[in-house]
């Protein structure tokens, strides 16, 4: 959930298409149909901020953007739409669009080019194989699997082009998704009781993985409708020693702690309501044994804490595009005695899994 941008160059896409959006088979029946490759200039931004513009980047060139990690995976395509305005007409009808060795290109038929008025474009990553459309065609319904959500889904803001100008179509993608990742420290007062826990595993319950996002093109903004599917994310399952104090809480990794939130383990999760009783972090940690006061305390092994989310966010409520780390601090003042939890939320930060088997 998620970190520089990757945008690669892979493999050549054709996009046949005419007005009444036939297919590249029906095109290349034909035979006689003339095509005309329009590129695609692309940029991922944060609050309104861009990041980073991949024009035509080699691949496996990784770019830095602050403290920010993204990498994009151009084995998946993204989806394009187009409609002409005015009649809302369906001219390009969810299309997807590979990277090619010269950034995105897609080729499309000539006569789509005698098509007099403007356009109205829009794209999202990843591409999923049948989205629904409105009765007018202005907006369009994207059913978002776990596998889809796992990518970080993207939405561009809606472009109006004259199509008979066209050769560079910019597309501006935003995230429509929220990036979640923890923070853990040894927050325990008594010194005595210091450098003793040893982090075993953390698994995030009830994450929102799955719904229905709809985008509307004329007023150039979504929501999610529904939320189908929810699944418990194993954050961190390995063996460390939480360091002690607040200046030095880690961000938990997939089996380590990690000084930087770019090479943290985090994950993307639907923009979702808190419920009492419903989402909760399960943290596993073993205790060394201690002296104190004169008496031996054995090791303790497979300690579980759970906490409930419910009540450390605004309204309890995810705000979509947002990313959030929540701090847990572990105290042995007493043996079970509360560990502190708390939750701060900055701008995103951009993610995109180059390999979604890290899932």
């Amino acid at each position: 959930m998620m970190p520089k941008l990757y945008f690669f160059a892979a493999v050549t896409f054709l996009l046949g298409m005419i007005s009444a959006c036939v297919s590249v088979d029906d095109i290349s029946d034909k035979g006689a149909t003339s095509q005309k490759q329009v590129g695609f200039d692309i940029t991922v931004t944060r609050d309104g901020k861009e990041l980073e513009t991949k024009g035509t980047q080699t691949k496996g060139q990784m770019i830095d953007a602050g403290d920010m990690l993204a990498t994009m995976d151009t084995r998946r395509p993204f989806g394009l739409v187009g409609i002409e305005k005015g009649t809302n007409t369906l001219l390009i009808n969810n299309s997807p669009v590979y990277s090619t060795s010269d950034g995105y290109k897609a080729s499309f038929d000539s006569e789509l080019w005698e098509i007099p008025s403007r356009v109205l474009f829009s794209a999202y990553y990843p591409h999923v194989k049948s989205i629904v459309y409105g009765d007018d065609n202005n907006a369009y319904s994207i059913p978002y699997t776990v596998n889809e959500t796992e990518a970080g889904p993207l939405i561009s803001k809606t472009v109006e082009r004259a199509i008979n100008q066209l050769n560079i179509l910019p597309l501006e993608f935003q995230h429509i998704t929220n990036d979640i990742g923890f923070k853990v420290c040894d927050a325990t007062p008594k010194e005595e009781l210091q450098g003793l826990i040893h982090l075993r595993k953390l698994v995030a319950t009830n994450v929102a993985s799955a719904g229905i996002y709809l985008n509307d093109l004329t007023i150039n903004r979504g929501s999610w409708n529904y939320q189908g599917y929810y699944r418990n994310e194993v954050v961190f399952d390995g063996d460390v020693l939480v360091g002690v104090g607040s200046e030095n809480e880690k961000f938990v990794g997939y089996n380590t702690l990690e000084d930087h939130l770019a090479t943290s383990h985090r994950y993307y999760s639907i923009p979702d309501e808190i419920e009492i009783g419903k989402q909760c972090v399960e943290v596993l940690f073993d205790v060394d044994g201690f002296e104190l006061g004169g008496f031996e305390y054995p090791p303790l092994k497979d300690q579980v804490f759970k906490y409930m989310l419910y009540g450390l966010l605004p309204n309890n409520v995810f705000v979509p595009g947002k990313q959030y780390t929540f701090h847990i601090g572990l105290d042995l003042s007493s043996i079970y005695q509360e560990i502190t939890f708390s939750a701060s939320v900055s701008g995103w930060e951009t993610k995109i899994y180059e390999n979604n088997d890290d899932f």
